[in-house]
């Protein structure tokens, strides 16, 4: 029985158990999910915050506004709704994307509101007259080099979060009726200031 045991591992020795070869190059993984930003998650911005936002840059019908990190599209609707612009939304999310899109047919605003499924800091917004953000301080500061390619005279609206090292030109704070809580939302007009 012994020398059986030693057989059989002297053949798994020797034996070539390694995978089969293959002459072709290994693919790649897919990478056709934008990167996702650690650390933010989706919370929707009060209705009653979401005007205060809109009247806060000034929106109006000759604006075109993007909304980063867009959700279920109710920035770049109520906008589109109230102040007669046009909207674009961004988001990464397919859920929010899908959900955007049927709140924009539920709405009938498909001539003037789109929402797109990109990287949002990979979006072109030199057509952006406004920007909506609700996300992070960090993800705001990566945002900077596209936000500063903006025409002099747009509007950056910010809920929740600074940029640093840019002084906001407005910060006020609201008392949503809807969650009871204080929203802060900061206002930027272009060209940035710098703080000091």
């Amino acid at each position: 029985m012994h020398c059986y045991a030693i057989a059989i591992t002297l053949c798994c020795l020797c034996a070539d158990i390694s995978p089969p070869k293959n002459d072709s190059p290994a693919k790649p993984p897919a990478t056709s999910e934008p990167n996702r930003i650690p650390g933010i998650v989706y919370i929707p911005t009060p209705n009653d915050v979401v005007e205060r936002m809109l009247r806060l840059a000034n929106v109006t019908r000759d604006d075109t506004l993007y909304d980063l990190g867009c959700g279920d599209g109710r920035i770049a609707i109520s906008a589109a709704k109230r102040h007669g612009c046009r909207a674009v939304g961004i988001d990464i999310d397919p859920r929010r994307v899908k959900e955007a899109k049927e709140n924009i047919r539920r709405n009938r605003l498909e001539g003037r509101v789109k929402i797109r499924r990109q990287d949002l800091f990979e979006t072109d917004l030199r057509e952006a007259t406004v920007v909506m953000l609700y996300l992070s301080s960090r993800a705001n500061e990566r945002l900077l080099p596209s936000l500063q390619q903006l025409p002099p005279g747009s509007r950056i609206v910010s809920h929740q979060f600074a940029m640093k090292g840019i002084a906001p030109d407005l910060v006020i704070r609201v008392r949503s009726t809807e969650d009871k809580h204080v929203h802060t939302l900061y206002l930027w007009e272009t060209p940035f200031e710098r703080s000091r």
